[in-house]
């Protein structure tokens, strides 16, 4: 990637660790203006005290400028974060659904805020370490492409932004594998070579999600009944939120084949679980889709699909497409279509975007 004008001003978002640093040295290296821009989230003030000894994210994210030699803005977006992440997170759970968080935060803070704030003060672009391309094409439309380093893709995660999002936004890490990221930085000496990646929620940590719904959400975690297919009542669950769809472990009753769960029914508190073959779905509706190029995909074309972060592609056939909603219908049933979660569509290499799974059958 070529800096087209040397003199474009670009805003990094840096978290403290090597992957945002690393972006900012690279769009250094090309020629650009760099300013370093650290948004300060809300956090589970019970997370918060279990870590009062080390050292913030925003020093760390501070620090790094300085190594680099940039300037350094911090943002505090933690009243909006909690408005549109953590609200939709409780409330989410609590109709029975699984979010993913981050693709929420993604379109409506890290891009909806940083990005905007940083367009509004002049900026020419937007970066993130995320591991994904954009390419940008003469007629000014822009595409999302996976990462080459497959097993850190991000593009999953970015595939709710708009086309006005992703014009205006850099991917510097997206040609690179992890090794080579970790790699550039030992040869910056930059403090955070070595730092490992993060696996939780940002607003969490190592708080388990159970715990934090029972203390925002205490009338979600009511007990109830287990019941399979037939309406049969085999147990009692501990509240409904803390039951996924396609989940085998933690049900707890004996039977001759191990149970997953299969269903919620809201109204009437009970947890729906059926064997392996009861578990496994061949089709999914998908609804608020955002499509990229804001072109609908062809109906009866195959799309590979990711029906959550990290999941393998699976073969898909889009049967119907809409403004509002579509439909798929996977080559093999699936375990853990998951009501919450999103399911995105790829052709090729190219993220096509994507929308939230409804129901699956």
């Amino acid at each position: 990637m070529e800096a087209m004008d040397k003199q474009q001003h670009v805003y990094v978002a840096l978290s403290g660790g090597v992957d945002s640093a690393v972006t900012a040295v690279r769009l250094l290296d090309q020629g650009y203006r760099v300013t370093g821009i650290f948004m300060e989230t809300w956090k589970d003030p019970k997370w918060e005290m279990a870590i009062n000894d080390s050292q913030p994210p925003e020093s760390m994210a501070a620090d790094a400028a300085s190594a680099i030699g940039i300037p350094f803005v911090s943002l505090d977006v933690r009243d909006v974060f909690y408005q549109r992440v953590i609200r939709s997170f409780i409330k989410q759970y609590v109709r029975g659904l699984t979010p993913n968080p981050c693709l929420i935060c993604n379109p409506q803070v890290k891009w909806g805020v940083l990005q905007t704030y940083a367009l509004e003060l002049g900026a020419d672009f937007f970066a993130t370490g995320h591991y994904a391309r954009i390419v940008k094409h003469p007629d000014g439309q822009v595409q999302l492409l996976r990462g080459k380093d497959r097993t850190k893709d991000q593009s999953y995660v970015l595939a709710m932004l708009s086309q006005a999002q992703l014009r205006q936004s850099l991917l510097p890490l997206g040609e690179l594998t992890k090794a080579e990221v970790r790699q550039q930085a030992k040869g910056l000496n930059l403090a955070v070579a070595e730092r490992k990646d993060s696996q939780d929620l940002c607003f969490l940590g190592d708080i388990d999600y159970r715990d934090f719904l029972q203390r925002y959400a205490p009338d979600s975690a009511s007990p109830g009944e287990i019941v399979n297919v037939e309406g049969k009542v085999l147990g009692e669950h501990q509240g409904l939120p803390f039951y996924t769809i396609g989940q085998r472990r933690g049900i707890q009753i004996a039977a001759p084949e191990p149970y997953y769960v299969i269903g919620k029914d809201i109204r009437d508190n009970r947890l729906i679980v059926g064997f392996a073959d009861q578990a496994q779905k061949g089709h999914l509706r998908g609804i608020n889709p955002n499509w990229i190029t804001a072109e609908l995909p062809t109906q009866g074309e195959l799309f590979e699909v990711m029906i959550r972060y990290r999941a393998q592609p699976i073969d898909a056939q889009l049967v119907f497409s809409s403004g509002d909603e579509f439909r798929l219908e996977f080559n093999q049933p699936l375990r853990g279509i998951t009501p919450g979660q999103v399911a995105v569509l790829f052709q090729g290499e190219v993220c096509l975007g994507g929308g939230i799974i409804d129901s699956a059958c």
